[in-house]
C-alpha cells in the first residue's frame, strides 16, 4: 500500500473523529463522482445515490445539532462508537479502492478517527475558551476543516 493512500485513510479518519457522519457521506460522494474506484469491490454500494442522499442527509444533520446542546459528547460511549465504526468504515473503502485490501485502511482510519475524536474535542474547548471566539464560530470552523480534509483525502487517494 502507498504511503500516500495510508496518509488518505488516516486523513478521512481525522474527518470522522471531527464529525462523525462527514467522512463516510465524502466517501461515498467521491464513489458516485468515480473519484474512488468502487464500483467492482465490496463498498459498491456506497457509490450508489441512495446511499449518497442518505448520508449526506444524515451528515447534515449532524452538522446543525452538533451547533446545539442535543448532542451528546464525541467522547461519550455513542459519539466514540459511531467515530469507531465510520473512521474504520471510510479507511477500508479508500484502501479497498485503492486496490490494496481493507484491513490497514481500517487501522489507519480508526487511528485517525481516534486522534480526530480527542484532539478536536480538545482543540475546540481550548479555542473557546483562549480566545473571544464563542462555540459557534469555532464549530463551523471544525465543520470546514473537516469537509476540506475529506475531499482532499479522497481525491489525492482516488488519483
Amino acid at each position: 500500500m502507498s504511503e500516500t493512500v495510508l496518509i488518505c485513510c488516516f486523513g478521512i479518519g481525522i474527518v470522522a473523529g471531527l464529525r462523525s457522519m462527514t467522512a463516510p457521506a465524502i466517501v461515498s460522494w467521491a464513489g458516485y463522482l468515480s473519484w474512488l474506484g468502487v464500483g467492482a469491490g465490496p463498498f459498491w454500494f456506497i457509490a450508489s445515490l441512495p446511499v449518497v442522499v442518505i448520508l449526506t442527509a444524515w451528515a447534515l444533520f449532524e452538522i446543525v445539532i452538533d451547533k446545539t446542546s442535543k448532542i451528546g459528547n464525541r467522547t461519550g460511549l455513542v459519539g466514540l462508537i459511531f467515530r469507531i465504526v465510520t473512521s474504520s468504515l471510510s479507511g477500508a473503502v479508500i484502501s479497498t479502492a485503492a486496490s490494496t485490501g481493507p484491513a490497514l485502511g481500517v487501522i489507519m482510519g480508526l487511528a485517525g478517527g481516534m486522534i480526530g475524536t480527542y484532539g478536536g474535542y480538545h482543540l475546540r474547548r481550548a479555542c473557546v475558551r483562549r480566545t473571544s471566539f464563542g462555540d459557534l464560530p469555532v464549530a463551523i470552523a471544525e465543520d470546514l476543516i473537516g469537509v476540506g480534509l475529506g475531499v482532499v483525502c479522497v481525491y489525492v487517494a482516488g488519483h
